[in-house]
């Protein structure tokens, strides 16, 4: 190994720590902003900007513009993705974080239907697909900044560090609302509480953005900048050169988007509207379950690094889906038990869940090169995202009400259907990591280039 490889190998080592806090950082700030919509759309938008006469529809309103957010995360995801797989990972996680904040800034400052009428439901929706675009190319970035500088053998570990930001986000969002929802009475909390929260996130962009200004490029992609091998069109190269991965990808996604949005979403306008459960104590249950996620996800990193990612993925997704019907059931057994309810949210939330989303983001990283790494990843795992996750509490809402509110067994059945697509994706990915390492057999040509 040359002089300069050499301090290249002990850059990126001494540079872990460092590098996973900003990912890890960084990605809390951005889930908060972004799933501190989720928390109160069903709560505070659904009154305050769709006021009309059914509350169902409202509520249907509401979480048409949440699921907005998924549509434009695509978007998002090409287009930083291109240039982080062009430009580099570090500089788009700034304009990324920034973006994100922003937005979610002025979602806290715009006025009500009662104050500008049409206009009102419209500028959240604006502001909705900003925030959108910005978690689109954030989610990306921020694991393969942690990938890309870790050991080989330590990468799924590592790479569900900065995953851990999802359940800090949702435990601050969640929180946060919890929080004031509890020292502020009903009319207190919808005329200026629930914009708090959101003010807040200028704040946390501050502090997120500083830290990320002070991080290197990872050496993975270094060395395609200095070999040349960028793709020119990287969204270009990634569906020529990796179909299958694309679609095995998406479909493995599939249970992440489900339970993840039935739990921390769904749920809550479920507990609070349809049981009258307090809705202090369902955030607190939601919030109790993101705690305990962020010692579950990195555990299942690390498992998944002792016997394998596929194996870990797909039994997760099983168990997982299939863990709604037990939760469910105790929502409509035990509605006036806090302490079965909190249990029925942390066990499959916090734990089981985990399983999934703790291998994912390495699960992700290697089904593609460096050179188009940042734009597959992106691609598969927001695109997905539409149908996986924004279309989540539409579904599950409308299933609800097919089968009645003390009846949720369909919306179980949803959960456990998205937990047997992705199992049987994980699987093919297996297939296709196998059919790899044959193909990459000396005196083979080799289908997946790879930097030296």
């Amino acid at each position: 190994m040359s002089y300069p490889e050499r301090r290249s190998a002990q850059s990126a080592r001494g540079g872990i720590g460092q590098v996973v806090t900003a990912s890890l950082i960084g990605a809390t700030i951005e889930w908060y902003d972004f799933f501190l919509y989720g928390v109160v759309a069903g709560i505070v938008f659904n009154k305050l900007y769709f006021p009309v006469s059914d509350p169902l529809v409202s509520t249907l309103l509401a979480y048409a513009t949440f699921a907005v957010g998924f549509i434009a995360r695509p978007l998002g995801g090409v287009i930083f993705g291109h240039f982080g797989d062009r430009i580099g990972r570090k500089s788009m996680l700034v304009i990324t974080l920034m973006l994100m904040g922003v937005a979610t800034f002025l979602i806290g400052i715009v006025p009500t239907y009662a104050q500008i009428g049409l206009a009102a439901p419209i500028l959240l929706l604006l502001l909705r697909v900003v925030q959108g675009i910005g978690l689109g190319g954030e989610w990306g970035g921020a694991v393969l900044m942690a990938f890309e500088y870790a050991p080989e053998d330590k990468r799924g570990f590592y790479a569900s560090i900065p995953q851990i930001g999802l359940s800090l986000g949702l435990c601050l969002a969640s929180g946060v609302v919890a929080l004031l929802s509890y020292t502020l009475n009903e009319e207190q909390f919808l005329a200026y509480g629930w914009r708090v929260a959101f003010l807040l996130s200028v704040v946390l962009v501050a502090v997120g953005a500083y830290i990320r200004l002070n991080v290197m490029e990872t050496p993975e992609f270094a060395k395609v900048k200095q070999a040349n091998r960028e793709a020119d069109i990287p969204f270009v190269s990634m569906i020529k050169g990796y179909p299958a991965e694309v679609m095995a990808g998406m479909g493995a996604r599939m249970v992440d988007g489900v339970v993840f949005n039935i739990f921390a979403v769904f749920a809550i306008g479920y507990l609070t509207q349809t049981l009258k459960v307090p809705r202090t104590e369902a955030l607190l249950g939601v919030t109790a379950a993101a705690v305990v996620m962020c010692a579950t996800i990195p555990f299942f990193g690390w498992l998944s690094d002792r016997i394998g990612r596929t194996q870990v993925y797909a039994w997760g997704a099983v168990i997982s889906g299939f863990a709604a019907f037990p939760a469910f059931w105790v929502f409509v057994s035990y509605p006036d038990s806090i302490r079965m309810i909190w249990f029925a949210i942390i066990i499959p939330f916090g734990i089981l869940y985990a399983a999934v989303y703790g291998p994912e983001a390495a699960l992700f990283s290697e089904l593609f090169s460096a050179r188009v790494r940042y734009t597959g990843i992106s691609f598969v795992y927001q695109f997905s995202g539409i149908f996986a996750s924004g279309l989540t509490p539409i579904i599950a809402t409308a299933l609800l009400q097919y089968s009645g509110p003390n009846n949720p067994w369909l919306v179980c059945g949803y959960c456990a259907l998205s937990g047997l697509v992705s199992a049987a994706s994980a699987i093919w990915i297996g297939r296709i990591h196998r059919r790899r390492l044959i193909q990459e057999l000396p005196g083979r040509p080799a289908r997946y280039p790879q930097v030296a």
